[in-house]
C-alpha cells in the first residue's frame, strides 16, 4: 500500500499519493522533474539552479524559456544580456559553486550550501528553548551549538544536552550505547601549571601547545577529547559527532540522505520538546 513517510499517511494507490503530495502543505513539488522537497525554500532554490527551468528568483515567477527569461532580466531588472548569459552560465553548470541571487563564487559546494543556509538566504525561525533567552537561529545545529557553548542565559551547557539525550533516547536512534557506558561524553579534563614543558602549556591527551593555562583548559573543556557518543541513524553511513550540534549539521547538510527518515526527525523533535521543558523549570 503506497505510503506518504514524511505525514505518516497510508494511501489506496499511487494516483492518490501522488494527489497527496501535489495538494498537502507538507509537500512542495515540481511537477516538470517530478520531485517532492520538504521545504519551499528547497522548492525555489531547485527552480533556480536547474537547467529545465527559467525561473526568476526577484519575481518568483516562471517563463516558456530561456529567451522569454533573458528579456524579463533586461526589461524589469535592467540586466546586461551578455553579462545575463554568464550569470546563467554560472547558476546552471555543475562546474561552478555560484549563488545566484548574491552573484556570488564559493570554493567548494560545502561552502556554497553553508551559505545558503545562512541568515542571508534562511530566516532566523529556530528559537532557543532557555528559559530568559529568547534568540533565535537559522537551523537547529545553530540552535544547539549556542545551548552546547554554555553561553545561553537559561545555564544550559553540552553537559545538560548530553544529559537530555541520554535520558530519553532509550532506543539509541542517534546513540552509541557502548560509549555511553565509558562515561557518556561528560568527561571533564583540566590542567595545572605542571602542563608547563619549559616553553609552553601542553596537553597530556594531544601534546598540543598553548601559550597560557587558560588556552589549555579551555582546549580541554572543549568537546576535542570527548567520546563520539551520537552517531547517524543510517546503517550505511554510522559517522559518529562528539557533540548533538555535530549530528544536526550532518542531517540538516543532507550528505548521506539521513534526513528523509521520518524516525529521525521525530527523534529530534521528541528531543528538543523535552529540551524546552527541562532549561525552562
Amino acid at each position: 500500500m503506497p505510503v506518504c513517510d514524511r505525514c505518516d499517511r497510508y494511501f489506496g494507490s499511487y494516483s492518490a499519493l501522488r494527489q497527496h503530495e501535489q495538494n498537502s502543505p507538507n509537500h512542495h513539488f515540481c511537477d516538470d522533474c517530478d520531485r517532492d522537497f520538504a521545504t519551499d525554500y528547497a522548492l525555489k532554490q531547485h527552480y533556480a539552479n536547474s537547467p529545465r527551468h527559467d525561473y526568476c528568483q526577484s519575481c518568483d515567477s516562471h517563463f516558456d524559456d530561456e529567451d522569454e527569461l533573458e528579456e524579463h532580466y533586461i526589461e524589469d531588472h535592467h540586466y546586461c544580456g551578455k553579462c545575463l548569459g554568464l550569470h546563467e552560465h554560472y547558476r546552471q553548470s555543475a562546474n561552478h559553486h555560484y549563488c545566484g541571487e548574491c552573484q556570488r563564487h564559493f570554493q567548494t559546494a560545502s561552502n556554497l550550501t553553508s551559505h545558503l543556509n545562512s541568515s542571508t538566504h534562511r530566516p532566523k525561525d529556530v528559537r532557543c528553548p532557555g528559559k530568559g533567552c529568547g534568540m533565535s537561529f537559522v537551523s537547529r545545529s545553530a540552535m544547539l551549538l549556542h545551548l552546547e557553548a554554555g553561553t545561553c542565559k537559561s545555564g544550559a551547557d553540552r553537559k545538560v544536552i548530553n544529559r537530555v539525550v541520554q535520558t530519553y533516547d532509550t532506543q539509541n536512534i542517534i546513540t552509541n550505547p557502548a560509549r555511553l557506558i565509558t562515561g557518556g561524553g561528560n568527561t571533564t579534563y583540566a590542567a595545572s601549571e605542571r602542563a608547563w614543558n619549559g616553553y609552553a602549556y601542553e596537553c597530556y591527551l594531544c601534546h598540543a601547545d598553548y601559550r597560557t593555562l587558560a588556552a589549555l583548559n579551555q582546549h580541554l573543556a572543549s568537546p576535542r577529547h570527548q567520546d563520539k557518543i551520537y552517531v547517524c541513524p543510517l546503517s550505511s553511513c554510522r559517522v559518529q559527532f562528539t557533540t548533538l550540534s555535530g549530528l544536526c549539521q550532518h542531517i540538516e547538510s543532507e550528505r548521506c540522505g539521513v534526513a528523509k527518515f521520518r524516525v529521525v526527525q521525530n527523534t529530534m523533535d521528541d528531543l528538543l520538546g523535552k529540551m524546552r521543558r527541562l532549561t525552562a523549570a
